[in-house]
């Protein structure tokens, strides 16, 4: 009487891996339809809109889409001024508000006052430039302000404090 030998589990294996394709090729082959539709474009080499994106690139694409191109041109009035109308202007003065169009400037002095009043369409050339013709369209220069004496709401006609003076 011969004796048998344990299966090994590579006979085991392969015993297995035979069912598998046996019943493979037993079974019908699907056909293969081709759905009609937009074919999938591959992006290649260069970045796609699924890949990172430069932030500034999402920042102009949301500012466009939500449709605040007018408040970040006045935002960029006060932010680079200082690239906008030059270092040597801008030393001297700032810009206060800007209300339909008509820019209020504080100069530091009645002297450069005077000074961008003479450049003011210059002023204006390079804002136009630089932001977009529609922002500023008016430019108004004021001087600093001398300190007021008036401590509340109400005024006596006078010479107000300076009389105790002596």
């Amino acid at each position: 009487m011969a004796e048998e030998r344990p299966a090994r589990p590579s006979d085991i294996a392969r015993a297995a891996l035979e069912a598998a394709r046996a019943a493979s090729a037993a079974r019908p082959q699907p056909t293969r339809r081709r759905v009609a539709g937009p074919r999938r474009r591959w992006t290649g080499p260069g970045p796609g809109a699924d890949d990172p994106q430069l932030f500034g690139t999402l920042v102009d694409a949301l500012v466009t889409q939500q449709d605040w191109t007018a408040r970040t041109k006045v935002g960029a009035v006060f932010g680079r001024w200082d690239t906008l109308v030059g270092p040597d202007i801008a030393a001297h003065c700032r810009p206060e508000s800007l209300n339909e169009g008509e820019l209020l400037v504080v100069a530091e002095s009645t002297a450069w006052a005077t000074q961008l009043r003479l450049l003011a369409p210059s002023i204006l050339g390079r804002l136009r430039a630089g932001v977009g013709g529609d922002v500023v369209t008016k430019l108004r220069v004021v001087g600093p302000t001398a300190p007021s004496w008036k401590k509340g709401p109400r005024t006596v006609r006078g010479r107000g404090p300076r009389d105790t003076y002596g």
